[in-house]
C-alpha cells in the first residue's frame, strides 16, 4: 500500500535526501552553495524542508549530480493518438466554459417572458 504524504512531508523527506547525498560527497554546506551558487540561507531552508524556490532545488540538485531527480519529477507526456485526430495544434492553454449557443438563450429568454406574461 502506497503512503500518501502531505506537501510538508515531502519538503522534510526531499531535505533529508538532499543533505544526506551532500554527506555523501563529503561536502559543507559552503562548498555546495559555491558551487551551486545559491546563498547558504537558501541551502539551510532547503535541507531543513522550510520550503525554497524551484531554481534552487535545480541548482542544488545539478551540483550534487542528480539531474534525474529532476527528470523524474517532470516524465515525458506520451501523446494520446485520439488526440491527434482532435486537433493538429498543440495546446497552449487549457480551454473555459463553453458559452451556449445565441439561439438557446433566445429561446430561455422567449419562454421565460411568456412564464411572466401569464402571471
Amino acid at each position: 500500500m502506497q503512503t500518501i504524504f502531505t506537501p510538508q512531508e515531502l519538503e522534510i523527506n526531499l531535505g533529508e535526501n538532499l543533505k544526506s547525498l551532500r554527506l555523501q560527497k563529503n561536502l559543507d554546506q559552503k562548498k555546495l552553495c559555491l558551487h551551486a551558487g545559491v546563498s547558504l540561507t537558501a541551502l539551510q531552508n532547503l535541507e531543513g524542508g522550510r520550503g525554497t524556490t524551484t531554481k534552487t532545488l535545480t541548482r542544488v540538485v545539478h551540483a550534487l549530480g542528480r539531474q534525474d531527480w529532476i527528470s523524474a519529477l517532470a516524465p515525458v507526456v506520451s501523446i494520446n493518438p485520439l488526440h491527434m485526430v482532435r486537433s493538429n495544434s498543440e495546446r497552449i492553454r487549457a480551454s473555459g466554459p463553453r458559452k451556449l449557443n445565441r439561439k438557446i438563450i433566445k429561446k430561455n429568454e422567449s419562454s421565460d417572458e411568456k412564464k411572466s406574461r401569464k402571471k
